[in-house]
């Protein structure tokens, strides 16, 4: 079932009504001018703001969350586009950022149904926590259906990303642009993972995303689904044996110091879509929709920048820590590839043969 929670129009239009009132009073104080960083913005950002904001730009205090912590690219992506729309709007739209998913206790799902009902008014969410409200946003993160950043970029900025980021709308959900998870990584605590069968039996922690059931199954591991924030402590207890993610949070996040082997096998993609409440995004006039849209789409590139950054340097980190790291030979991705052949049959009608073929053809 869709994940979605109607607002109460009474209840919105009293919390609209005090926002604004807030965001008054901290403008007239002079906390919030042009300039002064926003509570919970550290990130520094060399854009310059505009010479005078549109007159016609609202005043809101608004919350962004993201479930990563303070080291990672989603956080410093976040707050690059908090500056850049204080800026642009003369601090005349406050957004403060909320790393570690703590508007939501950590939960993602919980977290992004605040974002549907505009509890928050901003994430970064992966596309795969999207599939849990409709299931096309997993074609992105199909196994081994992109090869390099090259051909994620052609995909995701032809017709089936711009798709993908309308379809968001019907769930209440405004997308504005994508940014990266990256391509995710095996890690584990038992052996250094090489073929399918070494899989077998194998208990990682995937996102509650049924595309990661189907995969893991088909390998012959023991999928366990699990909020992020209760992962490294899952590994440290022996609960889990391993975990997958992008290069950026398992060093970000530490993992590496309760985890030894990890498999760089590029097995899937995983975008972010910074997205904002359909409600509220509605309740802007065009011009602040421009600078938030544009805003969006330049920190998401950074944010990309700095993630790909990372999957580049990073892995040398790992090694010093004392992770065995396994690279693949392509025959030996060719045999994962051929072993989950069967999750293709079992996705295609659920995400629609199409748009699987458009992010094939690119």
């Amino acid at each position: 079932m869709p994940i979605f929670v109607r607002r109460d129009r009474m209840l919105y239009g009293m919390r609209r009504s005090l926002t604004v009132l807030v965001a008054g009073l901290v403008l007239a104080s002079g906390a919030c001018a042009p300039g002064a960083a926003p509570a919970g913005s550290t990130f520094k950002v060399e854009a310059k703001p505009t010479a005078q904001a549109p007159a016609d730009i609202p005043v809101r205090i608004w919350k962004m969350s993201v479930v990563t912590n303070e080291d990672s690219s989603w956080t410093k992506g976040a707050r690059w586009f908090s500056d850049l729309v204080r800026q642009r709007t003369g601090g005349k739209i406050v957004i403060s950022v909320y790393p570690n998913g703590e508007l939501a206790g950590g939960d993602q799902v919980k977290e992004l149904t605040m974002l549907q009902n505009g509890s928050i008014n901003f994430t970064y969410h992966s596309n795969l926590l999207y599939s849990n409200l409709d299931q096309s946003f997993a074609a992105i993160s199909l196994p081994w259906l992109f090869t390099d950043y090259a051909q994620v970029d052609a995909a995701l900025a032809g017709p089936a990303g711009d798709q993908l980021l309308e379809a968001a709308g019907a769930r209440g959900i405004a997308g504005l642009a994508f940014g990266e998870n990256g391509f995710r990584q095996l890690t584990n605590s038992k052996l250094a993972v090489r073929r399918p069968d070494d899989l077998r039996g194998l208990r990682v922690r995937i996102p509650g995303v049924k595309l990661y059931s189907s995969i893991y199954e088909t390998l012959g591991a023991a999928p366990v689904a699990m909020n992020f924030g209760q992962v490294a402590a899952a590994l440290r207890q022996g609960e889990i044996d391993g975990q997958e993610n992008p290069i950026d949070i398992i060093v970000s996040s530490r993992l590496y110091e309760v985890q030894k082997h990890i498999t760089m096998w590029n097995y899937s993609y995983d975008a972010l879509i910074l997205g904002i409440s359909k409600e509220d995004w509605e309740g802007l006039p065009s011009t602040a929709q421009e600078i938030i849209k544009q805003a969006a789409v330049e920190a998401s590139r950074e944010q990309t920048g700095l993630s790909r950054e990372a999957a580049r340097t990073q892995v040398s980190l790992l090694l010093t820590q004392g992770m065995t790291v396994t690279e693949l030979s392509p025959d030996e991705t060719n045999a994962f590839r051929a072993r989950v052949s069967p999750v293709y049959g079992e996705w295609s009608p659920r995400i629609g043969e199409s748009l699987i073929q458009q992010f094939r053809r690119r």
